[in-house]
């Protein structure tokens, strides 16, 4: 992967190649972003409920199943058979959105509920990835 080093400069100091802000480094996303691969799963978000946390429709979630859930983390669950990605609050039992929009989700005795990973990162594609659309 190449890296391209960006920085600013008050004046012009001289004529370099432009070959020479380019640096090889070894360097994989997989390794910059997924700290646990046997537990990691990728998802897409779809809705407007975390966008107060920087998560918006269409954004590439990374979930990791190995990291233990804490109160207030972003977390993919599943709900009475559905996937939704909240925030939770363990101690009152609660699914938070991060849109006023949306209602806060109470967390039932009789219903299912599973916390299938934490997210760690969330990805947003400024142009459509066929190859993830195919996969996702």
């Amino acid at each position: 992967m190449k890296f391209i080093p960006i920085t600013a400069s008050a004046g012009i100091t001289g004529f370099e190649s432009p070959a020479s802000d380019y640096l090889q480094l070894p360097l994989s996303l997989d390794a910059l972003l997924i700290e646990h691969p046997s537990a990691t799963f990728i998802g897409k978000a779809y809705g407007h409920s975390m966008q107060g946390v920087g998560i918006f429709s269409g954004d590439v979630l990374i979930v990791d199943r190995h990291v233990t859930a804490k109160d207030a983390d972003v977390i993919v669950a599943n709900l009475n058979g559905e996937f939704i990605c909240k925030i939770i609050n363990i101690k009152e039992r609660l699914l938070l959105s991060a849109n006023k929009q949306y209602k806060t989700i109470p967390i039932n005795e009789n219903d299912q509920f599973t916390i299938e990973g934490v997210v760690i990162r969330s990805i947003r594609c400024h142009r459509p990835s066929q190859l993830l659309e195919a996969h996702i």
